[in-house]
């Protein structure tokens, strides 16, 4: 198995829009194909290649039969239901599975992880395996979006055009000139989309099932191909595509907008785009999960005697309170003035974090000069015991 995930839908081959029953049967159907206990004597690479799909079967699953993780999945991809990196399922053992999802077993066969006793290779899921046409599937596409930390924090919908895959206007997507619809039976498969090959063995008379190779597992021939799209029902064009990006993304993360890729052949389904955001870097603020840091440099007099001062935040100017005596590093807070939580992953806005700097003259003019020499002697200017022994222990926690 590569190290790369699958979509979900691709992994289970069912729709976006597929009900709860139709993905509950898919997941069943693989569960059955790929289960431990249907391996027999296949070699030890067969069986650990079976066991990886299945794990990538209960993953899919996992995620498409709860509603919640379902919507949060559309909307964000793998970042909405835990990254979108390998591992996963994949780290867990065949019996932490079984122990953790024996209910789900339970319902799709009756019994626990290694179907409770059932022969799965019996009929006793309910008749044969029954033939459909396969569900053909559009590309994915991919988009850049750069961001500024203020549409970060307030969300903002962006328009592309985009060359894709198209519907084709003239047969509106049937692949028969003039979209008449004018096919005909297959007579390779008779209307199945597969075929059936049997092959002598010394097992015996074996029989295996493949896609039919003259409809292409359709079980139909059009007779009178759409000359503009030559059959397919999709052509090259172009489409504005409007992209709602929630507030509180973050650099690098990627947004799956569904079904706004490439027109799928026949009036399938059509693919997705994958919205990656980049994040300029701002001229104010350095971003920190949901916090946003502000360096606020003051002169000395303020330092020195208190004031108020004026300090930008994402929404406006804010006047901020400046004690006497501030040293330098120290550290202000302001609650709520950060980026919101992205939807699904926490609650609130994060802060803005207001680190002191005071500005210290690189040159004066002789009456300054004066005037500074008077201080030095006095005691005030001098730093107390006390004082040297807080900066110094402040500044051993920045090693720490």
């Amino acid at each position: 198995m590569a190290d790369q995930k699958r979509d979900y839908y691709e992994v289970l081959g069912v729709a976006k829009n597929a009900t709860e029953q139709e993905i509950k049967a898919a997941y069943k159907k693989m569960a059955i194909k790929y289960h431990p206990d249907r391996q027999g004597d296949k070699s030890e690479a067969e069986k650990k290649e079976a066991e990886a799909k299945f794990k990538e079967a209960a993953e899919a699953y996992d995620v498409l039969h709860d509603p919640q993780k379902r919507q949060r999945y559309d909307q964000f991809g793998f970042a909405g239901v835990g990254g979108a990196a390998g591992g996963g399922y994949q780290n867990m053992s065949m019996d932490d599975i079984f122990s953790q999802f024996g209910d789900i077993f339970s319902d799709l066969f009756g019994g626990g992880g290694s179907f409770g006793g059932f022969n799965p290779f019996g009929g006793g899921f309910g008749g044969g395996r029954g033939q459909r046409k396969p569900m053909h599937k559009g590309g994915d596409l991919r988009l850049k979006v750069r961001l500024t930390l203020k549409e970060c924090a307030t969300g903002v919908t962006k328009k592309f055009k985009v060359k894709k895959k198209v519907t084709c206007n003239h047969c509106h997507g049937s692949g028969t000139e003039n979209g008449s619809g004018d096919t005909m039976t297959c007579q390779t498969c008779h209307g199945t989309g597969y075929v059936l090959r049997s092959q002598r063995s010394m097992f015996g008379m074996m029989q295996t099932q493949s896609v039919c190779p003259d409809c292409q597992g359709e079980g139909e021939i059009i007779k009178n191909k759409c000359h503009l799209c030559g059959g397919t029902g999709v052509v090259t064009g172009e489409e504005v595509v409007e992209v709602k990006i929630p507030a509180g993304v973050q650099d690098g993360m990627v947004l799956n907008v569904s079904g706004k890729g490439d027109a799928a052949v026949r009036n399938g389904v059509p693919g997705d785009i994958q919205v990656f955001i980049e994040v300029e870097q701002d001229k104010d603020f350095v971003r920190q999960d949901n916090d946003i840091i502000y360096n606020l440099l003051i002169d000395v007099p303020t330092a020195i005697l208190g004031g108020s001062v004026e300090v930008p935040t994402l929404d406006g100017k804010v006047k901020l309170k400046i004690d006497p005596g501030t040293q330098p590093g120290k550290v202000l807070r302001l609650r709520g003035k950060g980026l919101p939580a992205l939807q699904g992953y926490g609650y609130g806005n994060g802060d803005e974090i207001v680190n002191i700097s005071v500005y210290i003259p690189e040159s004066l003019h002789r009456d300054e000069k004066e005037a500074i020499e008077k201080f030095r002697q006095s005691d005030s200017f001098q730093p107390s015991s006390t004082t040297k022994s807080n900066i110094f222990n402040k500044f051993k926690q920045m090693f720490d």
